[in-house]
């Protein structure tokens, strides 16, 4: 009798990862393809797609940017960039497939002839391809040049498949903008038409979030004022601006991360229970969350700007004497804020809010601090070590779930300490993270706006985000406030020291 190998062990927590269906055949047209974006994130998400078989079969992607090239010059750039960003291993066949799906067009789209040059290829390639003029218009050029492409896109469109145009942040840089800018938008197209980007979003852990609460019975239950003591979201950059002065300088950390990411990832802890996961029914509820952020005032939110410093052992410059950066600008590089959110579940409830560049360490965190138990009946010395149940979600870098808990630390007698049970995606599911813009990219394709930032949801968040600003034009900080490599200014842990709690170190 032949002795049969034993079957290798599958992953059971892979399972079900395929893709629910096969996308469209359709054009993603990338306007600005010869930036950064294109190079460091697109073009390496659309090649892990491209490994995984998740492409459409019949499937065209045009890049449009002003600068020289063609075709093949194009394909020899993205190669070099997929072989440099790429999460997977560079694959020959892999590439020599997607290769030939990709087309340039140089072009001044302020220029009229630059839309006909788009609108001829994209019928060639509707004859050639069978696309059925199905197509995705992904905007990756500053906010300035977004009315003029989205009104040349508008007037050349007819009846033929469907078309999806893809935003990219900042929506905006007021409330007043953003509903100039959303108006531009809905006079050519749909608002389900229209998926304004927020990365964030499409990280597995931030989706992660809603499955932790939501598939599990034992959380929702205790998700709420009753037996949370405050919830802690932290946005770490140990990153300075990166020559980008041009931008920063405008924006500051509170437009360049809390309007968007931040106050993102506070509506997906709060929110309350959708009736599905369509993705009308989460914005829904992310909105009456935003919509139920109170106001803070002065002394409950604080700014700051770095200086001088060392951040993993290197020694970085003030934000100051960054190149492009005004020598008495007071631009913030950090916000820290106390927010409540004014409903049933949450009332009285603080959610502490921070991020900042030229940080200790880069990490993005949710914290759920729950309420000590009401009455230990250990002595004071055995449980000095307790510290009050904490689940913490690691969006990055460390992705995964953390639970702290008590427990008796071997040996006589009864002492407490607190341990941690961890989750961690590597080791559960032995596959590499996905980049968000593989999957932000794909439902863009499928349809699927559910973890996209919806009109109402934006307007919301520079309500938000005006109201302080406003009152920080009354003064002028004294500036810089906090060394580079350290975790913020004095002043964000007199926040919390003040209601006699502190922020998480770890």
């Amino acid at each position: 009798m032949t002795a049969t190998a034993p079957k290798q062990q599958e992953n059971p927590l892979a399972e079900g990862l395929a893709l629910r269906r096969t996308p469209d055949p359709c054009a993603l047209v990338i306007f600005g393809a010869s930036g950064d974006l294109n190079h460091k994130k697109l073009m390496p998400a659309l090649y892990a797609l491209a490994v995984r078989r998740l492409l459409p079969q019949r499937f065209a992607i045009v890049g449009v940017a002003r600068t020289e090239g063609d075709d093949e010059s194009f394909r020899q750039d993205m190669e070099a960039a997929v072989k440099q960003h790429a999460r997977d291993e560079f694959r020959q066949d892999t590439w020599d497939e997607l290769a030939p799906q990709l087309h340039y067009l140089s072009t001044d789209f302020a220029d009229t002839s630059g839309e006909d040059k788009v609108h001829d290829l994209l019928e060639k390639l509707d004859e050639d391809e069978e696309l059925g003029g199905n197509r995705v218009f992904y905007l990756a050029v500053p906010p300035p040049a977004f009315p003029t492409i989205v009104e040349a896109l508008g007037k050349r469109r007819d009846d033929r498949g469907w078309t999806r145009l893809v935003v990219e942040k900042p929506f905006g840089h007021d409330l007043a903008s953003a509903q100039q800018l959303t108006a531009t938008l809905l006079e050519y197209f749909k608002e389900e038409e229209i998926f304004r980007i927020d990365h964030y979003l499409g990280k597995e852990t931030v989706q992660n979030m809603l499955a932790l609460r939501f598939a599990n019975g034992i959380f929702e239950p205790i998700w709420n004022r009753q037996f949370v003591d405050h919830v802690q979201i932290t946005v770490a950059e140990s990153i300075g601006i990166e020559a980008r002065a041009g931008y920063y300088e405008h924006a500051g950390a509170i437009r360049d991360i809390f309007q968007n990411h931040l106050l993102q990832l506070l509506a997906l802890t709060a929110m309350e229970p959708p009736i599905d996961f369509t993705s009308d029914s989460v914005h829904n509820e992310k909105v009456k969350v935003l919509r139920a952020l109170h106001t803070p005032g002065p002394k409950s939110v604080v700014r700051g700007q770095y200086g001088r410093g060392f951040v993993e052992g290197e020694e970085a410059v003030a934000y100051r004497e960054e190149a492009g950066v005004a020598a008495d600008s007071v631009t913030d590089t950090y916000v820290a804020a106390k927010l409540y959110v004014d409903n049933w579940r949450w009332a009285d409830t603080p959610f502490y809010v921070r991020m900042g560049k030229r940080l200790a360490r880069h990490e993005t965190t949710i914290a759920i601090q729950f309420k000590a138990a009401p009455h230990p009946p250990f002595e004071e010395a055995a449980s000095e070590g307790l510290r009050p149940n904490v689940l913490v979600v690691h969006v990055q870098p460390d992705e995964g779930v953390s639970l702290a808990i008590g427990a008796k630390v071997p040996g006589q007698g009864m002492t407490i300490r607190t341990v941690h049970m961890d989750f961690l995606y590597g080791g559960a599911f032995r596959t590499g993270m996905p980049e968000a813009y593989e999957r932000l990219i794909l439902d863009t394709m499928l349809g699927d706006s559910t973890l996209f930032t919806r009109a109402d949801e934006v307007e919301e968040q520079w309500l938000l985000v005006d109201s302080i600003v406003a009152a920080w034009q009354r003064d002028k900080p004294a500036f810089p406030n906090y060394p580079a490599g350290s975790w913020g200014p004095p002043s964000a842990d007199e926040l919390l020291h003040r209601d006699g709690r502190s922020w998480r170190r770890h």
